[in-house]
């Protein structure tokens, strides 16, 4: 056969952890909308170290239709991990990335796709465009991390904007050439750069199952991709710095006036303990902030790999 009569292919990365309930689900979601989709599909299933029965699931998939491809890891190495692997596996000539919850409406594929094999775009995102069903603390925490992230960062993040994408392989083989340890997807997609257009959607509930995604593993999530994409943190420490010097020199100026002309001193324990407490509190903040600067650099010299493949068809 002769190259250009091969059919067309669009991988299909779904990266999972303890999703026994969603997975077959998923599955049968995306049968129904292949015939939509000019292109054959090969799924790509990333287990995350799960614990359930999800792997012996993937096997019975892989077992029944020859598209249905598996990669299970040696232990739980996160989404990010899972990302990369979906990539590094993916053979197609377009790739798309989604979630297993159903969270990413499946219709949106075939129209999502025939953007990109129209040239006019280089990647088709999705984004939320409202956050119905969420708690609205944690709304009002993703939306202030979108607004404050694209201030401090020169990489510019669509507010919603979801893993859920399909990409040209010229895109994705520039996300891999960035092997980094410290990964942050959402940055990686938009820094690379190329042509990308989001489609906006109403926010679903999950088919089933319960997420994984805790409000202190969002944060952590929210701290690296801050790191990863923004010195603006070690900035703020040299200006609370400055500051703190700053202070200390006008009230060391007062201190010496007031006892030339009154020559006289008030004790003020209570004040003291303040300022000492303040003073301390910066200096213990900066130190974080670094640290949590160097512990990335820590992690990227180590050259570990983003994850160990225990078992894969």
């Amino acid at each position: 056969m002769d190259i250009k009569d091969q059919p067309t292919v669009l991988s299909l990365i779904v990266p999972v952890h303890n999703e026994e309930d969603t997975i077959q689900i998923f599955y049968d979601a995306i049968q129904k909308i292949k015939p939509e989709v000019e292109a054959t599909i090969d799924f790509h299933f990333i287990d995350d170290g799960s614990t359930d029965k999800t792997l012996p699931i993937l096997r019975d998939l892989a077992n029944q239709d020859s598209n249905v491809h598996y990669v299970s890891f040696s232990r739980n190495f996160g989404k990010e991990a899972g990302l990369y692997a979906g990539l590094q596996q993916a053979k197609g000539d377009y790739v798309a990335v989604m979630d297993v919850d159903l969270q990413d409406p499946p219709e949106l594929l075939p129209q999502m796709l025939a953007e990109v094999q129209s040239g006019e775009y280089d990647a088709v995102g999705t984004r939320r465009a409202d956050r119905k069903g969420e708690a609205k603390l944690r709304s009002w925490f993703s939306a202030q991390f979108y607004k404050w992230m694209n201030k401090v960062s020169q990489t510019h993040l669509v507010d919603g904007a979801r893993d859920y994408r399909v990409m040209t392989r010229q895109m994705v083989n520039a996300i891999l050439s960035l092997s980094e340890n410290q990964r942050f997807s959402k940055g990686i997609f938009t820094w690379v750069g190329f042509k990308t257009k989001y489609i906006p959607y109403e926010n679903r509930e999950r088919v089933a199952g319960t997420t994984s995604w805790s409000f202190w593993k969002l944060t952590k999530y929210a701290i690296e991709g801050i790191v990863s994409f923004s010195t603006m943190p070690l900035t703020i420490v040299t200006f609370l710095g400055l500051l703190s010097f700053g202070a200390s020199i006008v009230a060391g100026i007062f201190i010496v006036i007031r006892a030339l002309i009154s020559n006289s001193s008030v004790a003020g324990w209570p004040s003291m303990v303040t300022i000492i407490l303040f003073i301390g509190g910066i200096q213990m903040l900066s130190l974080g902030i670094i640290g949590r600067y160097i512990a990335a650099i820590f992690m990227e010299t180590k050259n570990r790999p983003i994850y160990i493949a225990k078992e894969e068809k």
